[in-house]
């Protein structure tokens, strides 16, 4: 269906060469040569070495905070997927730079496509808008709670986002990801997620260490899956002007996760505490997923089990890209199994 339905479309994918982009971008390219994809990245921490098949993809390095370069970029495509932003840690770190990429970046990709008539514009959010909620699992229709600048400039995003639609009918789709992790997620990079982290310090004989009790939980989706509903939601009519949660519907909680990385690595030492951080003010989070399965008949196909072995099988086949010159003594074939 996505290959028919994608057929002849020219594709923009901004943020293309970084963690979920890549895997965005590399899923566009197997289903075939009749698809055209552009790639806009600034290569803050995106790396073009994620992208499989780079010849075919037209990479532009650059920002989604030039105007001028975007507007020219999306007259020239028919869909585009938004994924540039800066992620939780820079942003608290560096507000401004949030405000100018994830704002003010967003504003300028709706204004093109809104100028050029783009077929449908699908803008990746986050589960972060949610904030502690009341209610578990969380609605798509549920109270907002802002708990940090990177929360702040998402949910401004959503807001141009649905104000392009109800004022101008600009076809956008608006996802809230939670807690992606897997492959091209390189602990190499400081700003990586919590599960390739632990991954790293584990593969290294090194304790992973917890920030706070280990309790807080999360909803931790595989890329495969949050790819897969994002190429879904550029097709479908039924969620124009929509809001989605993309995630499993499952709740981890850190210390949980722990056991499971330390389990995978086929380790036996216990994880370590030290203290909260200043984003750690989210308590317990887990998606309600009904409603992008009823509209897109999207469900996630991978465990967290699952999802955590490949992910392991990836770093431990790329382990020259992010572990410097030091080679990793692993039997992959015995200690990666599916329980």
């Amino acid at each position: 269906m996505l290959e028919e339905q994608l057929k002849n479309k020219r594709i923009l994918v901004t943020g293309g060469a970084g963690f979920v982009g890549s895997n965005l971008v590399n899923r566009l390219n197997e289903l075939g040569p009749n698809i055209s994809v552009t790639v806009l990245d600034n290569l803050f921490t995106g790396k073009l070495k994620y992208i499989n098949s780079v010849e075919r993809v037209n990479f532009v390095k650059g920002s989604v905070t030039d105007r001028n370069l975007v507007q020219k970029l999306v007259k020239e495509n028919d869909i585009v997927f938004h994924l540039a932003a800066r992620n939780i840690i820079v942003s608290t770190k560096d507000p401004f730079e949030d405000l100018n990429t994830n704002v003010f970046g967003t504003f300028n990709i709706l204004e093109a496509a809104r100028k050029y008539e783009t077929e449908r514009v699908v803008y990746t959010s986050s589960a972060s808008v949610y904030g502690n909620s009341r209610y578990l699992p969380i609605n798509e229709d549920d109270p907002l709670n802002i708990l940090n600048p990177y929360a702040a400039s998402k949910l401004s995003g959503e807001n141009y986002c649905m104000a392009f639609y109800e004022t101008y009918r600009l076809p956008v789709t608006i996802l809230r990801y939670s807690n992606v992790y897997g492959y091209n997620q390189s602990p190499k990079n400081p700003y990586c997620g919590v599960v390739s982290k632990f991954f790293a310090l584990i593969m290294n004989e090194i304790p992973p260490k917890i920030h706070g009790d280990g309790e807080q939980t999360r909803d931790f989706t595989f890329v495969d899956d949050a790819v897969e509903a994002t190429m879904l939601a550029a097709i479908s009519p039924k969620v124009e002007g929509e809001v989605l949660n993309v995630g499993t519907g499952k709740e981890t909680s850190v210390k949980q996760l722990a056991k499971l990385v330390i389990g995978i690595c086929g380790k036996t030492f216990s994880p370590g505490h030290i203290d909260r951080r200043d984003i750690d003010n989210l308590r317990r989070r887990v998606l309600n997923i009904e409603k992008i399965r009823k509209f897109l008949r999207w469900i996630p196909n991978t465990s967290l089990e699952k999802g955590l072995i490949q992910t392991y099988a990836w770093l431990v086949n790329n382990q020259h890209q992010w572990n410097g010159n030091k080679v990793l003594d692993i039997d992959l074939q015995k200690k990666v199994k599916v329980a």
